[in-house]
């Protein structure tokens, strides 16, 4: 049974899907929006704001903590002194799923992820991450 089961499995392994989700993480921090199927949307907002909330705070902690989640350095400097310094008065909901209707080729829905009040200086490029 499923009972008090968090979370989605997204028809891969324990291991591909963490990894999936650190990179993931990593093209949203990087391009700032990313578009990928809706459960990997939704997972993936599940997995990022409890990193940009721990950013928020700054210290020695917080950054080990995210340091562990994410697979760069360089993203977890970008979420630590691009972001986080963005949302210190907003108190959650730091990303926005837009959905974009379905793949013509395997008719699954898809989404577009953002960071919220996020001036995009490229706003027309939107990075695709697929499998």
């Amino acid at each position: 049974m499923r009972h008090q089961k968090k979370g989605r499995k997204l028809g891969v392994s324990v291991p591909h899907r963490k990894a999936m989700l650190r990179n993931l993480a990593a093209n949203l921090i990087e391009h700032k929006r990313i578009k990928t199927t809706d459960s990997r949307a939704k997972e993936l907002r599940t997995f990022i704001e409890p990193l940009i909330t721990k950013a928020k705070n700054g210290d020695l902690n917080s950054l080990r903590q995210i340091a562990k989640k994410l697979p760069r350095k360089e993203v977890v400097h970008s979420l630590i002194h691009d972001i986080a310094p963005l949302y210190a008065e907003r108190s959650g909901g730091y990303t926005r799923i837009i959905k974009l209707g379905f793949r013509d080729n395997d008719r699954a829905s898809v989404s577009l992820i953002e960071f919220v009040d996020f001036e995009h200086a490229d706003a027309v490029e939107v990075a695709e991450v697929s499998e």
